[in-house]
């Protein structure tokens, strides 16, 4: 008699999918390859979660990949879909958006800038404890930042960048956001990422710029952070 081979649970595979698709979105576009050294799964096993997410419309491929496997093609590598952004999303999506569109049509415009303002304060007082707890140092700050968006579902990642050809000279830091659990209230009404965007800039002493968002179609939120401009030297005074 033959014995199949012991197959893990389906709450386990369940399990480990959707850890897949939490690091796609936290770290996209990513590689098979990628994905195995990060989550510390077989080449097989990412390739079968991998087909499952794409089979599900959930994962699809990033259009400008620059991965290589040696002399060969691109590696291909893998962003999450919009269909995979709601499924990583709650099920009040629609009912928030809902609210908000009921918002603007019954108090105005006005109304719907007033609660993206009360929202982001919410986020900026949940998080400030957070970040000056960090220090002062903005790059040790954006880490706060990131810990904490993390926490809220953001699937968010920061890197040092710097000038083309120069990585030895960061020039800021790129605050990357994988998720929005508003991101198709943002879509429709755009004051909540700017004064997402603004509350960054209060959180983190430096005005930040957004460069990218999942609600404009982008497969991340791309925010790009300064250092910190240095005071100005005294000016030397001339003798009487």
């Amino acid at each position: 008699m033959v014995i199949a081979p012991a197959q893990p649970p389906v709450a386990s595979r369940a399990t480990a999918r959707d850890r897949v698709l939490h690091t796609i979105s936290e770290h996209g576009p990513v590689t098979a390859a990628q994905l195995g050294e990060l989550l510390g799964l077989t080449p097989t096993a990412v390739r079968r979660h991998l087909d499952h997410l794409a089979a599900c419309g959930h994962i699809e491929e990033h259009g400008s990949t620059t991965h290589r496997r040696g002399p060969g093609r691109p590696a291909r590598s893998y962003v999450v879909s919009p269909a995979g952004h709601r499924a990583l999303g709650s099920d009040d999506g629609q009912l928030a958006g809902q609210a908000v569109r009921f918002l603007a049509e019954q108090a105005g415009p006005g109304a719907v800038d007033a609660f993206a303002r009360f929202r982001a304060a919410e986020l900026e007082s949940r998080y400030a404890g957070r970040l000056d707890a960090a220090g002062d140092a903005p790059d040790v700050r954006a880490e706060a930042l990131v810990d904490a968006l993390t926490a809220d579902g953001y699937s968010a990642s920061a890197r040092l960048v710097g000038r083309p050809g120069e990585p030895a000279r960061p020039t800021g830091i790129q605050l990357c956001q994988g998720h929005c659990p508003v991101q198709h209230v943002a879509a429709e009404f755009p004051q909540f990422c700017d004064a997402e965007t603004e509350a960054f800039s209060r959180l983190l002493g430096v005005h930040v710029q957004r460069l990218a968002t999942l609600a404009h179609g982008d497969h991340v939120c791309t925010t790009f952070i300064p250092p910190p401009t240095p005071p100005a030297p005294p000016k030397e005074r001339s003798l009487p």
